[in-house]
């Protein structure tokens, strides 16, 4: 174990020393190095006293703290008034199959229902979004030395993609009540309903699209992992500019 975590730790230091030098660590050239210097090790390449001093779990607490802070960040900022109604990567609108009937809403003067509509569902989905936070932390936490590395030597996403593997159940079982409350003084959620569900038995309307509690909480859940994924790429285009002092346990042994 400790001579795994000396060889990963070797090579986390590495590819920050190049970083230094040329552009900012890329998680995915970090697991090409990992795997160099795994074989490197094999061959008998000693380390240096800094990184023998370091653990594999302190490496995977580095990850652990990034991704926490990545998760609380999309988190904060979408959680916020207007965090998804002022937010066009993320603003709900109306399902498509709705889209028909606020055409001749609008028509008939009945427009400022669909935009009290617009509006209820984006709220819904900032209350609601605060839930995620407990279940994302808890999901880091639970991190294993095993997911770490996959994620270190995944694809650009994988840290989004274990999030959604792991939390995407539970964070809708937490969001649907909230959004359900939030909702229910608009009258015109309980007509698309009642519509939705005739069309949905005769397949014109998509079955996730039948409720608009259940469109909301799903439409919220993608902007949580959408967020969550902007927040990954940025930590993997640079993560000691995004997340110096989370991953300082990993990185400070350059210093040393």
């Amino acid at each position: 174990m400790k001579m795994k975590a000396k060889v990963i730790l070797t090579a986390l230091l590495m590819s920050n020393a190049i970083g230094m030098q040329a552009q900012a660590l890329d998680l995915k050239a970090l697991g090409d190095m990992v795997e160099k210097e795994v074989n490197s090790a094999a061959s008998g390449r000693s380390e240096s006293g800094a990184v023998s001093q370091l653990s594999e779990k302190e490496t995977s607490d580095g990850l652990k703290l990034a991704l926490s802070q990545g998760a609380s960040k999309a988190v904060s900022m979408l959680g916020a008034t207007d965090g998804f109604m002022g937010n066009q990567e993320v603003k709900i609108p109306l399902p498509d199959s709705l889209k028909k009937i606020e055409k001749g809403m609008r028509m008939i003067g009945m427009g400022s229902q669909a935009d009290d509509l617009v509006l209820k569902m984006n709220r819904a989905a900032e209350q609601a979004v605060p839930e995620a936070k407990a279940l994302l932390l808890n999901s880091v936490k639970q991190m294993s030395l095993t997911d770490a590395k996959g994620i270190l030597t995944g694809p650009q996403d994988a840290a989004t993609q274990y999030f959604k593997k792991t939390t995407a159940t539970d964070m809708a079982a937490k969001f649907l009540p909230i959004v359900q409350k939030a909702t229910a003084n608009v009258k015109l959620a309980d007509t698309y309903n009642k519509y939705a569900e005739m069309g949905s038995q005769f397949g014109l309307i998509k079955k996730e699209d039948a409720n608009i509690n259940q469109y909301v909480t799903q439409k919220a859940l993608d902007g949580v992992y959408l967020m969550i994924a902007k927040e990954e790429a940025a930590i993997r285009q640079d993560p000691v500019g995004q997340a110096s002092n989370l991953l300082k346990k990993v990185f400070g042994a350059v210093a040393q």
